[in-house]
């Protein structure tokens, strides 16, 4: 695949992405020099259109997955996690998942109206929603647009339970929301921190909130009765693995009750992506980083099998688990959480329906 060469390593400041290769379902990309000198790289600001969607309920069969069903109000991610496993979805888009990913993104205005009228059918069988699976809802644009905020009333309105996946303060917004719902055993939230190094997560996380920044989320969240997880995912071999059982740790310290791991994730175009920032960043380790993975997957970056692609094979993976379980014994934090409530949805009255006698 070739390289889009108008982006080389280190021009974008504040993006993980050194490059914004054609996505797979594109024409490649290749910018040379006509001996006028090369075009002027000017810096990869945030655009954003609407998209106006016809569904918004997404349904899975994965046995990898403690969900069926999840949303997502917005496509693509300004917090730039160069390991994100959903870059590959912005090829769908017909754009790149390098750093269009980033910066090109997708809003859902229509979101909230979509998930009411999806909830209100007849049809609809209650079972736990899960949101921040693919792309946060808790991204910087959520601060402006409010579409997750609008999700959320909706969730509220009905009863519905909900689990949430963030790296996003902005979520302490809604504890108005969440608090209430909580106490009735409608919603857990799930906060993932890849690294307690700050500088390492800037170059890794360009956008998110720092290590530190994200441990206060949580203890503000338990604080105020919301019971929180903390995901150390993705654990990257010879860059943080060394982490694990402090990032446990901090985050048993800050509150969370639960915790769970994931190890890095190589999909499609990821595999490249992350390779050239591996390179340009930490080039003294690049081949030990590597080395494991494979060695996790058979030889190759990346296998996607049910049972395997989210925690690989091997006796490095073991040892990881055994960590990991050794760990969370230690410090009192669950692998598996108390299931949410799903007895209390009800589908709100509407304009027009037949009102009860009692």
């Amino acid at each position: 695949m070739l390289r889009d060469l108008s982006q080389s390593p280190g021009t974008q400041p504040a993006r993980a992405a050194l490059s914004n290769a054609a996505g797979r379902f594109d024409l490649a990309r290749e910018v040379e020099c006509d001996g006028w000198g090369m075009p002027e790289v000017k810096p990869a600001n945030t655009s954003v259109r609407d998209e106006w969607a016809r569904s918004l309920i997404t349904y899975n069969k994965s046995p990898d997955l403690p969900f069926d069903r999840s949303i997502n109000p917005y496509r693509g991610c300004e917090h730039g996690c160069i390991y994100c496993f959903a870059r590959p979805s912005h090829a769908y888009l017909g754009l790149s998942p390098g750093l269009d990913f980033e910066t090109r993104l997708i809003a859902r205005p229509n979101a909230p109206d979509l998930l009411a009228q999806e909830l209100s059918a007849r049809r609809y069988r209650v079972a736990p929603l899960a949101i921040g699976t693919n792309t946060d809802g808790y991204q910087p644009i959520e601060r402006d647009r409010g579409i997750m905020r609008g999700c959320l009333e909706v969730l509220r309105e009905f009863n519905h339970p909900v689990a949430i996946v963030t790296k996003g303060a902005l979520i302490e917004r809604d504890l108005d929301i969440l608090a209430p719902m909580a106490a009735k055993g409608l919603v857990r939230v799930g906060v993932s921190i890849t690294t307690l190094d700050s500088d390492l997560s800037r170059r890794m996380e360009p956008r998110v909130p720092t290590p530190a920044r994200r441990l206060a989320t949580i203890a503000r969240l338990t604080g105020a009765g919301v019971p929180v997880r903390i995901m150390c995912s993705p654990v990257v071999p010879g860059l943080t693995d060394h982490e694990l059982e402090a990032l446990l740790a901090a985050g048993a310290e800050a509150g969370a009750d639960a915790a769970s791991w994931i190890m890095l994730r190589l999909p499609r175009e990821v595999s490249d992506l992350w390779q050239e920032w591996l390179a340009h960043h930490y080039p003294d380790r690049a081949d030990k980083v590597m080395a494991r993975l494979r060695e996790m997957h058979g030889g190759r970056n990346y296998d996607p099998q049910w049972g395997r692609r989210m925690r690989g094979e091997g006796r490095y993976a073991e040892l990881i688990v055994q960590r990991f379980n050794m760990a969370c014994k230690r410090l009192g934090l669950q692998e598996t959480s108390p299931a949410l409530r799903c007895d209390l949805f009800a589908r709100p009255a509407q304009t027009g329906d037949q009102l009860t006698l009692f």
